[in-house]
């Protein structure tokens, strides 16, 4: 479809599939605004790294990364983005599976691991410093949370929901399959692409639960109290601490590749949003559009790194900047675009209307959710407290809205955002050209 419109970034994608300027330049403006608050999340893991490896001030490392960052994305577009991606790609695969293997190993194998993991909480120490964690609904690492309580719904609406779901409408990885040349390369892309993902995440998911292993027989201390409460920190200490000197270096790579693959694609995303999905396409405003895009790269930039550099100065992150701010903007993607971009791809029955009705709703829904009434978040922003007095809407509402205010945002926003799409299509004549129709799904299976 991105083929037959000749489409170059996911909102022209959304726009010339529903025939609408305002579709292409709204998308853009969610985009230009919100994923910067992704790209710090990335940032800081990035330099928090580096900072803990070689002992360097976090901000003098925040502020050398952003520029390399900012010369590596300007002088390369989409194409250089992502043949760098397939080789940083690989070092990570090699880098995430050594890590896995030499955890275990450490730990005398999987079975005994995951024992020694269980066990923890049966220790009085370690029941003592999990206690805060214990009235929240923690049960320990192997255990999911006490259902319905404020780790509960951390794991399961902000972790699982909101960014499982919310992965499916990226800006930044969408853009990958309208550059592909036919279904034969995607075919082959899945086996690779699904073992990549499980790698990738599961391997930092679960070193990440064993490393309390680790922290808790040589210092006492679980890795949260290891890492003086910043949650992001656990991770590079924990390299630092018990892997081969070698390997640090080795990882480092990783993860520079990591956080450079990621980045390079979305400051470009957050770059061609503004110059030409907003300006050149949703404006009109043909003139500038090299010259503003890049101007919108080094807004992002700045951005980012001034919210990287205030998630570092924070403890109050129940789950760190990196992934309270994934889920935010994930969750944000997912009711802003998911139900029209499905919507495109698999019926021409939804209406030019319908399109606008449920992105316009999604994203104000989330918006509001996120700033006024999530607890987590509304606090965190600070903009409730100011125009309203409180740290969120529902706060001293009652146990009810109490237990509401724990709920991330996509389960909230989504499913209106569905609603409304298929409401406005069943109420509204199809307003989008039958030929039109016909050229978009022309060769579609």
């Amino acid at each position: 479809m991105g083929h037959n419109l000749d489409a170059h970034t996911f909102p022209e994608l959304l726009g010339r599939r529903f025939q609408s300027r305002f579709i292409q330049a709204f998308s853009a403006l969610v985009i230009f605004l919100f994923m910067p608050i992704y790209a710090a999340a990335v940032l800081k893991g990035g330099v928090g790294y580096l900072s803990k490896q070689f002992n360097i001030d976090f901000n003098a490392t925040l502020f050398f990364f952003a520029v390399i960052m900012a010369l590596y994305v300007a002088l390369g577009g989409i194409k250089g983005v992502m043949y760098t991606d397939a080789f940083q790609g690989i070092v990570m695969f090699c880098g995430m599976a050594f890590l896995l293997f030499f955890v275990y190993n450490k730990l005398g194998g999987v079975t005994h691991a995951h024992e020694q993991l269980t066990n923890l909480m049966n220790d009085p120490t370690v029941k003592e410093q999990t206690a805060k964690l214990s009235a929240g609904g923690f049960r320990g690492w192997t255990s999911m949370p006490s259902f319905n309580t404020p780790i509960w719904w951390s794991v399961v609406s902000s972790i699982i929901m909101g960014v499982g779901i919310g992965v499916l409408a990226q800006p930044q990885l969408v853009v990958r399959f309208m550059t592909v040349k036919s279904n034969r390369e995607l075919n082959r892309a899945v086996a690779s692409g699904g073992v990549f993902i499980l790698f990738a995440t599961g391997v930092a998911f679960t070193v990440g639960a064993l490393s309390n292993v680790l922290f808790f027989k040589d210092n006492g201390k679980i890795s949260l109290l290891v890492a003086e409460g910043k949650v992001d920190d656990i991770i590079p200490l924990f390299l630092k601490n018990y892997l081969p000197d070698w390997f640090g270096t080795i990882f480092l790579l990783v993860l520079l590749a990591a956080a450079m693959s990621t980045l390079s694609s979305l400051y470009h995303t957050i770059g061609t949003s503004l110059g030409r999905d907003f300006f050149e396409k949703g404006l009109g405003i043909k003139k500038g559009t090299v010259l503003l895009t890049r101007l919108g790269i080094m807004i992002a930039i700045i951005i980012s790194a001034v919210l990287a550099y205030v998630g570092n100065e924070l403890k109050v992150l129940e789950l760190g900047l990196i992934a309270q701010a994934t889920s935010v903007f994930f969750g944000l993607c997912a009711a802003a675009f998911l139900p029209s971009y499905i919507a495109a791809l698999y019926s021409k029955r939804p209406s030019r209307r319908a399109a606008i009705s449920s992105i316009v709703t999604g994203s104000v829904v989330s918006f509001i959710w996120i700033f006024f009434i999530h607890a987590k978040n509304s606090n965190l922003i600070g903009l409730c407290k100011l125009l309203f007095k409180k740290n969120y809407l529902f706060e001293g509402a009652g146990a009810f809205f109490e237990k509401l205010s724990l709920v991330d945002s996509v389960l909230i926003a989504l499913p209106i955002s569905i609603i409304v799409l298929v409401a406005v299509t069943l109420l509204s004549k199809q307003d989008v050209e039958a030929a039109h129709l016909d050229k978009c799904f022309n060769g579609v299976k």
